[in-house]
């Protein structure tokens, strides 16, 4: 936001006060290229000022790894005097936080220098001038965020093991059944829907459907399509938020890992993405049944030919590779079907005139920010380019041979290295985002490969 831009969304704040005279500070909230939130706590008097003139923070912000530690081949750290940047308010995400006591509120910011540009390192920012370059071409964008999550104890097992959370009503634990679909399921954990329902509700998400997902202690939500992408990301982001504050007020904890537990499903993040002409016309419908329309046949292409070099995006964190296993309802393959659910790009059924993506890959601990930027500059570049769909996979995708032309890392290291050549990545998130993107990640993958883990000791201690 321009420093003469501000006046107009003063009122926004203004409005806000008046409404909750009893809210006392509100959590101003950053999002890195990991997504986590990171900001301050500002007192009450200190929004209009806010509004007015933005808020310092250092640059090497955003140059922090999932730790919280800098990582200075970003070049955001001393390179550059760990100087300060200007953070901005978006307008409309100023919302009060449900059962907060005292009563708080909650803004979400966007990263600019000091005379207000905004940055490009900024993943928020980079998806907003990617849907904004689609406006100006006449495309209008549509999408929503599934979140798939576990509900833990806040007490490890015997074997030091994440375990199921006892349910709200009842304590009940169940350690082997998946009750997948199981309203009974929900039924115990009432208490906690409810206090979500009502939190998304007073910060205007629009959350609907909750089912008890494929695994003990597993839940899916789900999110009305939103005509605006991001605030579809940033929805996902503040519900992300909600059901973990919800959850610690009900004693257990919410668990945004992509594979928290071993020999069960892992969680995944499904986006679904459509497109519309000025007319507000899907550009996906078919016009006659049997058919595919050559917009979404190449929009397809576009996914399934950059899958590979994007997977980091898809699968940023070492635990995020466990859940990428044949059989999990995880993609593994750059494939496509109609209502099929064992394939990393799915149509679902609707009537001719609604089609839809249905991105698949995603783990639940991926960026939303990044996710939905690079889906869309996917689409974009198989439309662009006339890049054709593979074959429809039909029946059960994983039993099937995988298209041997498109290259998919295997594990974590060598999708760090794909997205590190990737041009097609590096003209989506720019050469800033790229450059801390893959330093970060690098980063953390030497923590990470240089631990001496429980598992290390148990194989190897006394049997070489």
């Amino acid at each position: 936001m321009k420093k003469n831009d501000s006046k107009k969304y003063i009122t926004e704040a203004k409005k806000f006060l008046d409404k909750y005279p009893l809210i006392k500070s509100v959590d101003i909230v950053l999002h890195d290229v990991n997504g986590v939130g990171r900001g301050k706590i500002i007192r009450r008097h200190e929004l209009l000022k806010l509004y007015e003139s933005g808020r310092q923070f250092p640059l090497s912000l955003l140059g922090m790894d999932i730790t919280g530690e800098d990582v200075p081949e970003t070049g955001l750290i001393l390179q550059q005097g760990d100087g300060d940047i200007k953070a901005w308010p978006i307008t409309s995400s100023l919302k009060p936080i449900y059962n907060s006591k005292p009563p708080r509120g909650e803004l979400f910011m966007t990263m600019s220098d000091i005379e207000g540009n905004k940055l490009s390192i900024d993943p928020r920012n980079v998806l907003e001038t990617a849907v904004k370059q689609c406006e100006k071409e006449g495309i209008n964008l549509c999408g929503a965020f599934e979140l798939e999550f576990f509900l833990v104890s806040n007490d490890l097992d015997q074997y030091g093991k994440l375990q199921p959370a006892k349910s709200i009503i009842g304590k009940k634990r169940s350690h082997r059944k998946t009750d997948v679909y199981s309203v009974d399921n929900l039924h115990g954990i009432l208490p906690l829907l409810n206090d979500i329902y009502e939190a998304t509700a007073i910060a205007d998400i629009e959350a609907e459907t909750v089912i008890s997902e494929y695994a003990p202690g597993q839940y899916e939500l789900t999110l009305k399509h939103q005509k605006n992408l991001l605030k579809a990301a940033d929805d996902i982001v503040r519900l992300k938020r909600i059901i973990r504050a919800q959850a610690r007020a009900h004693g257990v904890t919410a668990c945004f890992m992509a594979k928290p537990m071993e020999n069960v499903s892992g969680s995944g993040m499904h986006f679904h993405v459509s497109m519309y002409d000025k007319k507000g016309e899907n550009i996906f419908a078919e016009k006659k049944t049997n058919t595919i329309n050559p917009n979404l046949d190449y929009a397809l292409g576009g996914l399934a030919k950059t899958m590979g070099e994007s997977m980091l995006v898809f699968a940023p964190n070492a635990n995020s590779w466990r859940r990428l296993v044949l059989g999990s309802y995880a993609p593994v393959t750059p494939n496509w079907g109609l209502d099929n659910r064992s394939v990393a790009f799915r149509i679902p059924s609707s009537n001719l005139k609604n089609r839809r993506i249905e991105h698949r890959v995603s783990g639940v601990d991926a960026n939303p920010y990044l996710v939905a930027l690079t889906v869309l500059s996917a689409m974009r570049y198989g439309m662009k380019n006339k890049i054709k769909a593979p074959s429809q996979t039909k029946g059960n995708a994983y039993k099937q041979k995988s298209n041997s032309r498109l290259h998919m890392p295997h594990d974590w290291s060598s999708a760090i290295l794909s997205a590190k050549k990737s041009k097609f990545l590096k003209e989506t998130l720019g050469p800033d985002l790229h450059k801390a993107f893959i330093a970060i990640k690098e980063m953390e993958y030497q923590k990470v490969a240089s631990t001496v883990s429980e598992l290390d000791i148990d194989l190897y201690l006394n049997a070489i």
